[in-house]
C-alpha cells in the first residue's frame, strides 16, 4: 500500500442526499441536511487533523470510501479560479460559504495535507491551470500551466470524445495552487462545465442546500473538485477512459486503478477523519 494512502473502511449503501452509514465509528457519510452520529473521539497528532465535515462529488461505486472534495469555483476576468479559505483558526484555513464551513481540512488525505498548496497562509495562485498529460485531445495544444478560461469550454453543450453520451459536459484536467512546487506536490483538480450543473443549481434535489450548491458552482455550469481518488489516491477522470463503459461509468468520473466511480452531478455532505499535517 502506498505510504500516502489513507486506510479508511469501505462504504455501503449511500444514496443521493440521503443519510448513509459507513462501517466505522470514526467515519460516516450523511446526506445534505442530515446528521451523522460519530461514537468515538479522534486524537489527532500534528495540526488540522481530526473529524472533518466536507462536501464532495458522490462516490457511487467501487472501493472508494467517500466522494472527492469540492473546490469552490469562480470566474474572475474570464479565468477559472478555485476559492481557498482565508481565515486561519487552530492551524486550519476556513471560511463560511452559505452557512457551511469550507476548510483546508477537506484536502487532508492521501498525503495532500503536507503539500504547500493546502498550508494555511501559503501565498499561492488560485487559478486553475492546464495540467500536463491531460487525457483530452482538446487540451493537447494548450501549454501546461496556461490558465483555464471560460471561452475554452464554449462547446460544452455538444462536446464529445466518443466515450458515453455526447453533450454531458466538457472536462479539463488542471493544477491548482501549485506554482513553483515539485511535481510530487502538485494539487491535481478536475474542472467540468455542464448543463447538468446549471440544472442542479436551478432545481436541487429534495433536502439539498441549494444556496451552497449555487455558491460553489457558477451560473454558467462550472464545478471543480480535488481529483485524488479517496481509495488509493489515483487520478480518475470524467469521460477519460473508454473501458469505463464496462463498469457503467462512461458518463461518470472513473478511476481505472480499482474501478471506483463518482457522480459529478451529485453533491453530497460527509464526514471523515482528516489526516493531520505536520506542525
Amino acid at each position: 500500500m502506498p505510504e500516502d494512502s489513507d486506510k479508511y473502511p469501505t462504504e455501503s449503501g449511500r444514496r443521493r442526499f440521503v443519510k448513509g452509514v459507513v462501517g466505522s465509528a470514526t467515519l460516516a457519510s450523511v446526506g445534505t441536511g442530515a446528521a451523522a452520529a460519530v461514537g468515538s473521539a479522534t486524537s489527532a497528532t500534528g495540526a488540522g487533523g481530526g473529524l472533518t465535515q466536507f462536501f464532495a462529488i458522490e462516490n457511487t461505486d467501487g472501493p472508494a470510501p467517500r466522494g472527492m472534495p469540492l473546490i469552490p469555483i469562480e470566474v474572475q476576468g474570464g479565468e477559472l479560479v478555485g476559492l481557498f479559505p482565508d481565515n486561519i483558526e487552530d492551524g486550519v484555513a476556513q471560511m463560511q460559504i452559505a452557512g457551511q464551513t469550507y476548510s483546508s481540512a477537506w484536502f487532508q488525505y492521501c498525503g495532500v495535507q503536507t503539500y504547500a498548496g493546502v498550508q494555511p497562509g501559503t501565498d499561492q495562485d488560485n487559478t486553475f491551470r492546464a495540467a500536463s498529460g491531460a487525457p483530452y485531445a482538446w487540451m493537447e495544444d494548450i501549454e501546461a500551466g496556461t490558465p483555464l478560461t471560460v471561452d475554452m469550454f464554449s462547446d460544452y453543450e455538444e462536446w464529445s470524445n466518443g466515450i458515453g453520451r455526447g453533450g454531458m459536459g466538457k472536462p479539463a484536467m488542471a493544477s491548482w495552487r501549485s506554482q513553483d512546487v515539485s511535481p510530487q506536490e502538485t494539487l491535481v483538480a478536475q474542472v467540468l462545465r455542464s448543463e447538468r450543473i446549471q440544472e442542479l443549481r436551478e432545481d436541487p434535489p429534495e433536502g439539498a442546500n441549494g444556496d451552497f450548491i449555487r455558491a460553489v458552482t457558477t451560473e454558467d455550469g462550472f464545478i471543480a473538485w480535488l481529483n485524488k481518488c479517496t481509495h488509493f489516491c489515483c487520478v480518475p477522470g470524467f469521460k477519460s477512459i473508454a473501458g469505463s463503459a464496462a463498469f457503467g461509468a462512461e458518463d461518470r468520473v472513473y478511476c481505472q486503478c480499482h474501478q471506483s466511480v463518482y457522480n459529478p452531478f451529485s453533491i453530497v455532505q460527509g464526514q471523515f477523519v482528516a489526516l493531520p499535517r505536520p506542525e
